[in-house]
C-alpha cells in the first residue's frame, strides 16, 4: 500500500531512493522501460522490464551504483510539464506513455480517475541524470540519504497495473532508514520475525497442519496444537461465563431466506460459499453468527426487564478468500470466531460498551499482550439509523476508551454503514501491529430483522445490538500467540509442560511414579523413554520449547527428586517432587 506523505516521516527518503534505485538500474541495462517506483511501508520498489532476469548478484551492483550516485549530492529539481512535453519526455518508454495518456484525461497512475483533463497536472523530478514523472515529494537533494541506510532485499514478478492480462514486470524491493543503526534494528526485527514465523513453528512443533487434499485455508489441528487451543477456549469461556454471557450454539449452515432477510446474500455473497441442496431448498454455509444470536433473542418477547442480554458462542464460520491471500492460521476459509452479541436498551449502551471493553483488555492481557492502540471509526456519508443513536453510541465508545486510558486515533467518517466502532490493535514481542477486538454497533440487523423489546411504558421499543469479536478468530489469535511467544508458551498454556528424562533405564521405574504424581497433580508432562544419551533428550526437548525438563539419576531417585532444568537452559539443581509440583502450578495460577 503506498504511503501517506503527510504521516510517514520516511516518506521523501523512500521516494528519493526509488528514483536514485531507477536510474542505477538504467545505467545497467539502457535499453530498459521503467514502470512506477512508490515508496511503501518499510521502502519502496520499482518496477522494470529489462532484456534479461536480474539475479540476487545484480543487487549488490546496483547498491554500489545508488551511492555513487548518492555521493554526487544531486539536487531533486521539480517541473510542470505538458503532455506533449511529457510525451516527449518519454518517447522511449512506452510505461509512461501510457501513464501520461491516462494523466492528461485525468486518472493517477493506478488508472483511476482523479480530476477534469483541463485540471491535470504533469510534473516530472529530476536529478543528475534520470528524470521521472512523478508528483513528488522528494528530499532536497541525494546527499541527505544516508549511503549505509538503505538495502537492496529482493527481486519478484509484477504484473503491470496489477493486471494479469498485461506484461510482466520484474519489481525490485529495497528497505531504506535515515541511518545503518535503524536499518540494522529493522533487519534483525525482520531475521527475528521469520524465526518466529507460526507456519515454521507451528511445524517445528507439530502444532497443526493444512492439507491440500482436505482444502487450502482449512487447518487440521494436532493434539499439541488443539491442546493450546482447548486451554485458551476453556479460560476464555469461564472468563465469559463470570463477566455475565450467556453461553449458545447455532448451526453450522442456514436457508436462504436468513440471508436475504439480514442482507448476506445481496451485499455479502461473493465471501459466501455456494449453496447446497435441501429438500428442494438452498442452504448456505454461515459467514457470519450475527443472525443466529438475533433469532435467540426472538424466539420470545424480551421486557425491559430481561435487557441487557449477552450471547457468546465460539462459532466456526466459512468465507472465500482468494487462495493467494490465503496465509497459515492468520488467513483462512474456515475459522471460529469467538463471537459475542449484545442486546440492551439505549439508557445501557454507556455502562456495557465499558464493560466490553474492559472484559476484552482483562482476557487479552491474560495471555500476556498488553501494549494496545485503539481505532474509533465515526460515521460516514452513507449510514443507517438515526443521528441521534450514531451520536450516543460514538460518544459510549470514545468515553470507555478514554476512561480505560488506551491511546486512540479517531477515524472520522470510516466507519461501516451499520454503525460506529472500536478496533483494538495490539502489539506483540516485536512491536508488530495485529488487529484483534472489535466492538462494533449495528442499527441495521435490528431493522431488518424486526428487533423489539416491551418497554417500561409497555410500548414495543427497537435495542440496541453490539456485535462484539474478543480474539477475532481463535486460527488467528493462536498464530499471533505462537509469534508472540516465538513458540515458547508460558507454562500455563504449554502443550507439554514438563518432559521427564531418566537417564538410564534403571531410573525409568521411579520416572513412571513422577509423571503419574505429576499427572494427578494436573500438570501435562510426557516421559522420554528414547536410548539417546540425556543431552540429547535435553536438546530436543529444548527445541520442542517444552519449559521444564526433570532429569532422573541414581542421586534423583534416591532423594525423591527430580534435577530441574529450563528450555533456556537454566540448571535449577535438584528439587523433591512435591516442591516441584507446588511450584508449577502456583506458576500456572498466576498465567506466567
Amino acid at each position: 500500500m503506498p504511503a501517506d506523505p503527510q504521516r510517514d516521516p520516511y516518506y521523501r527518503l523512500r521516494h528519493s531512493l526509488a528514483h536514485v534505485m531507477a536510474q542505477a538500474v538504467l545505467e545497467l541495462f539502457p535499453e530498459g522501460k521503467i514502470a512506477i517506483g512508490p515508496p511503501v511501508e518499510h521502502g519502496f520498489y520499482y518496477d522494470f522490464d529489462l532484456p534479461r532476469s536480474l539475479t540476487p548478484d545484480d543487487l549488490g551492483e546496483i547498491e554500489t551504483r545508488m551511492r555513487r550516485i548518492i555521493g554526487g549530492n544531486h539536487p531533486f529539481h521539480y517541473r510542470v510539464v505538458s503532455a506533449a512535453e511529457a510525451r516527449e519526455l518519454f518517447a522511449d518508454q512506452p510505461y509512461k506513455l501510457e501513464l501520461i495518456a491516462g494523466l492528461a484525461s485525468g486518472a493517477d497512475e493506478y488508472g483511476e480517475v482523479q480530476a477534469e483533463a483541463e485540471t491535470t497536472v504533469i510534473s516530472t523530478y529530476k536529478h543528475d541524470t534520470f528524470e521521472d514523472l512523478c508528483r513528488g515529494p522528494h528530499l532536497e537533494h541525494t546527499g541527505q540519504i544516508d549511503p549505509a541506510g538503505f538495502k537492496l532485499m529482493s527481486i519478484a514478478g509484477a504484473y503491470w497495473r496489477g493486471n494479469e492480462q498485461n506484461p510482466q514486470l520484474q519489481r525490485v524491493y529495497g528497505t531504506a532508514w535515515h541511518n545503518q543503526s535503524e536499518l540494522d534494528q529493522y533487519l534483525w526485527r525482520l531475521e527475528e520475525a521469520k524465526k518466529r514465523d507460526h507456519r515454521r513453528l507451528g511445524k517445528e512443533l507439530d502444532l497443526y497442519s493444512i492439507s491440500e487434499e482436505v482444502g487450502p485455508g482449512l487447518i487440521l489441528w494436532h493434539p499439541k496444537g488443539a491442546m493450546i487451543r482447548v486451554i485458551a477456549e476453556d479460560f476464555s469461556r469461564q472468563a465469559h461465563l463470570k463477566a455475565g454471557y450467556e453461553w449458545v450454539f447455532s448451526p453450522h449452515l442456514g436457508r436462504a431466506h436468513l440471508w436475504e432477510t439480514s442482507g448476506h446474500l445481496e451485499f455479502y455473497q461473493e465471501s459466501m460459499y455456494a449453496p447446497m441442496d435441501v429438500d428442494g431448498e438452498h442452504y448456505y454455509p454461515k459467514p457470519m453468527n450475527c443472525p443466529f444470536h438475533i433469532k435467540i433473542f426472538q424466539s420470545h418477547m424480551r421486557s425491559y426487564r430481561d435487557l441487557p442480554r449477552r450471547y457468546a458462542e465460539y462459532g466456526t464460520v466459512y468465507r472465500y478468500e482468494l487462495s493467494g491471500a490465503l496465509h497459515g492460521l492468520t488467513r483462512v476459509r474456515g475459522f471460529t470466531q469467538d463471537d459475542a452479541h449484545i442486546f440492551c436498551r439505549p439508557d445501557q449502551v454507556e455502562e456495557e460498551i465499558g464493560r466490553a471493553l474492559e472484559f476484552s483488555l482483562y482476557v487479552l492481557r491474560s495471555f500476556g499482550l498488553s501494549d494496545f492502540t485503539a481505532y474509533l471509526s465515526t460515521r460516514p456519508e452513507k449510514y443507517v439509523g438515526a443521528v441521534e443513536d450514531w451520536e450516543r453510541a460514538t460518544a459510549a465508545l470514545e468515553r470507555a476508551v478514554q476512561t480505560h486510558g488506551l491511546p486512540y486515533q479517531v477515524d472520522e467518517g470510516g466507519g461501516a454503514f451499520y454503525g460506529p466502532k472500536i478496533d483494538l490493535k495490539v502489539y506483540d514481542a516485536l512491536g508488530r501491529e495485529w488487529q484483534l477486538s472489535t466492538i462494533q454497533f449495528d442499527f441495521n440487523l435490528p431493522e431488518r430483522f424486526g428487533l423489539e423489546y416491551v418497554g417500561e411504558d409497555n410500548q414495543a421499543h427497537r435495542p440496541y445490538m453490539v456485535h462484539r469479536a474478543l480474539m477475532g478468530s481463535i486460527e488467528r489469535f493462536l498464530g499471533v500467540l505462537i509469534e508472540h511467544y516465538a513458540g515458547a508458551f508460558p507454562l500455563w498454556l504449554a502443550p507439554v509442560q514438563a518432559m521427564i528424562i531418566p537417564i538410564t533405564d534403571k531410573h525409568v521405574p521411579y520416572a513412571e511414579q513422577v509423571c503419574e504424581q505429576l499427572k494427578a497433580a494436573g500438570l501435562r508432562v510426557e516421559l522420554d523413554l528414547n536410548r539417546d544419551r540425556m543431552q540429547g533428550k535435553i536438546r530436543r526437548a529444548q527445541l520442542q520449547k517444552i519449559p521444564y525438563m526433570l532429569i532422573i539419576g541414581n542421586k534423583e531417585q534416591e532423594a525423591g527428586a527430580v534435577a530441574v532444568r529450563t528450555r533456556s537452559g537454566e540448571d535449577l539443581g535438584p528439587i523433591a517432587v512435591g516442591a516441584f509440583i507446588e511450584r508449577a502450578t502456583e506458576e500456572v495460577k498466576r498465567n506466567v
